[in-house]
């Protein structure tokens, strides 16, 4: 966000917004109730990440409050390893969030290309990861849904955390809602009991396992037998697995509470000075001063290579008259 030029951050201070601001040139993703495109803004040539919601759909599918839950807190997020928002509008049909645009397209994609990621890797990622977690319980906000899908890979290499859907601003440090990756699901998540930032650990455990072995510790077709493996939790490492690694993992995948790491007294510093991390010097990383192990090959800003390719048949957008969903969506 910081690199953005100063007349484009003044441009973005506008009030107001509509979609006729922004030329549409490519669909970068899709999903349940809307799209993400790639955009220029017509008045400097900066590109974005517009990500596009029916508002029918967000309120069938009684995503309303996870969606102002986004809105809400992606507003107040300045972070280096967070995607950046800059700026949300509405029209009559649709919700928009005009996002960073991250040219690296997801984890998932270069982690599958790859099969696993070498130890160096792996640990770089996880140290981000690890640095925005601490930023985001700091404030008070639960992510809940880390999963190598949800990780960008920017320009320089770097991780940016994306889609805030089931972040949540935890005042009184529980909630209860199901919610996330199957995959990646806490034993407290299954078992319903309240719970709280001890979830993001339990899931970067999970992650340093995909990123290593190249699939998750828990798997299986069937939800129930998965979270039945989930609750048992007994770890199998592949051989050849890091061992200082493997340590870690166990301490982030405890289903004790009052030994995961992360969830202790010292909260992120029990991770970051665990010895796999021996090699990371956090100041330089925060401050983006390192190599990356890997930089995606740019054609330029509007590249969009590191991105599935889908149909671009979508209704148009900027419906104007009367806004049915006016008062639902009066605080976005």
């Amino acid at each position: 966000m910081k690199e953005l030029a100063i007349n484009t951050l003044q441009e973005m201070n506008r009030k107001e917004f509509n979609i006729q601001d922004f030329n549409i040139k490519k669909t970068l993703g899709t999903g349940s109730f809307g799209r993400v495109h790639l955009v220029k803004l017509k008045t400097t040539g900066t590109y974005f990440a517009l990500k596009a919601l029916r508002k029918s759909d967000v309120i069938k599918m009684h995503q309303v409050e996870h969606i102002l839950n986004e809105k809400r807190i992606l507003s107040v997020l300045d972070m280096p390893f967070l995607v950046g928002m800059l700026t949300a509008f509405q029209d009559a049909g649709h919700l928009y969030f005009v996002l960073e645009y991250i040219q690296g397209g997801e984890l998932f994609t270069f982690l599958r290309r790859c099969g696993r990621f070498e130890t160096g890797m792996a640990r770089l990622y996880a140290a981000e990861v690890t640095l925005a977690f601490e930023y985001l319980h700091l404030r008070h906000i639960v992510y809940r849904d880390l999963k190598p899908e949800n990780l960008l890979i920017d320009a320089k290499g770097h991780i940016k955390i994306t889609d805030f859907g089931f972040a949540k601003l935890i005042k009184d440090d529980q909630t209860w809602t199901l919610c996330g990756t199957p995959d990646y699901l806490a034993p407290e998540i299954i078992k319903a009991k309240g719970y709280g930032k001890s979830v993001d650990w339990w899931a970067l455990g999970i992650l340093i396992y995909e990123m290593i072995a190249g699939f998750p510790p828990f798997t299986d077709d069937d939800n129930i037998k998965l979270f039945e493996k989930i609750i048992a939790c007994k770890l199998r490492f592949p051989e050849g697995f890091d061992k200082k690694a493997k340590n870690l993992c166990k301490c982030l995948l405890t289903p004790d509470l009052s030994k995961r790491f992360g969830n202790l007294r010292k909260g992120a510093a029990d991770v970051k000075t665990h010895e796999w991390f021996e090699p990371i010097d956090w100041d330089r990383l925060i401050r983006l001063d390192i190599q990356t192990p890997y930089v995606p090959k740019l054609a330029g800003e509007s590249d969009t290579s590191n991105f599935e390719t889908y149909d671009e048949n979508f209704a148009p957008y900027g419906a104007t008259g009367h806004d049915n969903y006016k008062d639902t969506f009066a605080n976005f």
